[in-house]
């Protein structure tokens, strides 16, 4: 096999490392919020660990280390009578891949702008649009919501570059989820599944595919007061194969993680949350731990 075809097969390993977002575990994503309610955050993320690829591939020891900044804006609204919610997310991405190739050692560092995030979201049953002294006195029930994650190709991107911060293509995750409360505990349940448009200009001017990728993610915590919550989250990724020209990969996913989530009040407005996840089993792409604090301010429309 030539080297610059390996390169090619590796590459949609290390690009699914770049942009491992897709496998986040996000608890309390649909947890009801009064109308009118602003969130701010700035988000620091690092993902470090190996990238798992095809054995027969001459590729070994291939490790990442990702970090990543971001800015992130969400906003509560009144829809037909329902809580609603508009987020935006822009990430600053630096990263470092290496590895050996035909027993080469390489390496590759790659920094800028990565692809902006809108989520919207809205409560379809049990989540009334509330103010907030009426949310106060709210008594906790079931939400059923649904959501729909948009990511835009807005990162750097170089068609040249095997790797890029930037993917160059639209993503879609449409999602359901349950929110029950259970006196001072809490439990979740997200299904959804990633549906990707092609990169026409990956390495020059390839075209790069990928299969859809279902989601399905379990969340489960106590909330010892207003604010202050601790949470075990559980996440199952299935699909996400991708091929170059339509000659398709060995990189099928059937990858889960588990994490925990802290959430801390700092005061009124202010709150931070810690949140620490790993592989448990991981079949294909990245093997990696992660780790990411927020730090958040809140603040209700008059």
């Amino acid at each position: 096999m030539r080297k610059h075809h390996v390169r090619f097969i590796c590459t949609s390993l290390l690009l699914y490392v770049l942009r491992a977002s897709a496998q986040e575990l996000e608890p309390r994503a649909y947890s009801p919020a009064p109308v009118g309610t602003n969130f701010i955050g700035l988000t620091y993320t690092h993902l470090g660990g190996q990238i798992l690829t095809d054995p027969s591939l001459p590729v070994t020891d291939v490790q990442a280390g990702i970090n990543s900044v971001s800015l992130g804006y969400l906003h509560v609204f009144d829809l037909a009578g329902s809580a609603a919610s508009l987020g935006l997310l822009a990430p600053f991405v630096s990263g470092d891949v290496s590895g050996n190739v035909f027993d080469s050692p390489n390496q590759i560092h790659r920094a800028g702008m990565g692809d902006l995030r809108v989520r919207f979201a809205m409560d379809l049953l049990g989540g009334p649009a509330l103010t907030p002294d009426e949310f106060a006195h709210r008594v906790p029930d079931t939400v059923v919501g649904a959501s729909l994650t948009i990511v835009a190709p807005t990162g750097q991107y170089e068609p040249a570059h095997l790797i890029n911060v930037g993917s160059n293509r639209w993503a879609f995750k449409p999602e359901f989820g349950i929110s029950q409360p259970l006196g001072n505990w809490f439990a979740e349940v997200t299904a959804g599944v990633w549906l990707f448009t092609d990169n026409d200009s990956f390495a020059g001017n390839r075209r790069r595919s990928q299969a859809p990728l279902a989601v399905l993610q379990l969340h489960g915590g106590y909330t010892f007061r207003p604010g202050l919550w601790l949470a075990v989250d559980a996440g199952f990724f299935a699909g996400g194969a991708t091929s170059v020209n339509g000659v398709r990969n060995d990189d099928r996913q059937d990858n889960s993680r588990f994490g925990v989530t802290l959430s801390i009040p700092i005061t009124r407005s202010w709150s931070a949350k810690l949140a620490a996840s790993k592989g448990v089993v991981v079949r294909a792409g990245g093997n990696y731990n992660a780790i990411s604090l927020t730090l958040q301010y809140l603040w209700f429309n008059r």
